[in-house]
């Protein structure tokens, strides 16, 4: 319990040691890998040197054909399973009166969301990964790329998510960030690669993503608040950004449009964010990980990494079994409560749909709403000063 308030009292810490480093520190994020971590020869899937250059040089790139749409498949189905086992939860639990079995995978959970607000939310707190989500993320020609970027030693980080992006909602509309905000500084500088897959062609009416061209070039994470709107975001501001990343946000700013079977490429530092949904279907996609297993991963002691390749073991399998059982959402709730920012019934409500994290502890608290108030209780409130980080 000691170590645990330790490791939250330090962060204010480790936050100065960060930004003080990070200009000395290599620019892992617009370096590629010495010529000797590089993969020898060619493997399928790999980006070409073009695209390895934008990635770099941009800090993201797309890649439109990436996997034939059959291939996304068994993750569309396992979605579905999870709406289907939210459905039955919510109707044993008296919350909704109609599964709605007979909508489709992109209108099912919009119709249960109306009859329990908060439904949209509870799937995206999903802490148990499906089996199809695993195959997709050892999937060799995801890991052939990050092998580029990475290197021959590939761990998937402990943040993966599945995200359904329901039609006008204000909580799955995600604002500028950087990954890194919502990280122990002590893993700013790790190449964490996202790939970030639709499960439907996501445009710029149903809420595809934007990137700020060139925000990772200098290497450096910027002060972020929280949280934002009615949400559990981090947010930066767009002056903010302009004058910490050195970026020109009219001229930066790029609306990634990205057809089912594409990836959009992304490091941890560069500013992205989700546009508002105007469809009448939800946009689903999933955002998978991965770094090396030897950096620290900045998911605050409370998940480890899964090892997926070895450049020791060629033949490596990856063993699923520890990483698959632990729900990250209960850890992460734990966690919480352990620090006296949750109450544990709130922790114990299967219906709650707050989303709290140590990430509120790393930024200022400017704006408040369900979110930290389930994060921090009045007498918290009165230790550690007012809506502030500790």
């Amino acid at each position: 319990m000691r170590r645990l308030f330790q490791r939250c009292l330090g962060v204010s810490e480790q936050f100065n040691r960060a930004l003080s480093t990070s200009a000395k520190a290599s620019n892992v994020f617009t370096t590629p890998l010495p010529l000797e971590l590089r993969p020898a020869a060619p493997k399928p899937g790999q980006l070409s040197q073009a695209q390895l250059d934008d990635f770099y040089e941009n800090g993201f790139v797309i890649t439109p054909t990436f996997f034939d749409k059959s291939e996304l498949q068994p993750a569309m189905d396992a979605v579905d399973e999870c709406v289907d086992a939210l459905a039955e939860k919510l109707y044993h639990g008296k919350k909704i009166s109609d599964r709605c079995r007979e909508a489709g995978l992109y209108e099912r959970l919009v119709l249960l969301d109306k009859q329990f607000p908060g439904a949209a939310v509870l799937l995206h707190k999903l802490g148990q990964l499906p089996e199809a989500f695993r195959r997709l993320w050892a999937n060799d020609r995801l890991l052939n790329v990050a092998e580029q970027i990475i290197g021959p030693n590939i761990a998937g980080h402990p943040v993966w998510n599945l995200r359904p992006k329901t039609p006008y909602n204000e909580q799955a509309t995600v604002p500028w960030h950087q990954d890194t905000g919502y990280l122990e500084p002590s893993s700013w500088n790790t190449m964490q690669l996202t790939a970030w897959i639709p499960l439907l062609d996501a445009n710029r009416e149903n809420g595809c993503m934007q990137v700020i061209r060139g925000g990772h070039r200098l290497g450096k994470t910027a002060t972020h608040t929280c949280c934002a709107g009615g949400t559990w975001y981090v947010d930066l501001d767009v002056k903010e950004m302009e004058k910490s990343l050195g970026v020109n946000y009219e001229k930066d700013v790029v609306t990634c449009e990205v057809p089912l079977g594409g990836v959009l490429w992304l490091n941890n530092v560069i500013p992205h964010k989700s546009l508002e949904n105007y469809s009448k279907k939800i946009r689903w996609s999933l955002d998978l990980r991965w770094q090396d297993p030897n950096k620290p991963n900045g998911f605050w002691g409370m998940k480890d990494t899964i090892t997926m390749r070895k450049a020791s073991e060629p033949n490596y399998k990856v063993d699923w079994t520890k990483f698959a059982s632990e729900d990250r959402t209960q850890i992460q709730h734990d966690r919480m409560v352990e620090m006296g920012k949750m109450k544990s019934e709130v922790r114990d409500d299967p219906f709650d749909s707050t989303i709290t994290g140590p990430w509120m502890n790393l930024w200022e608290l400017t704006h408040h709403n369900k979110h930290t108030s389930a994060f921090m209780s009045q007498e918290n409130k009165n230790e550690i000063g007012g809506w502030h980080k500790a």
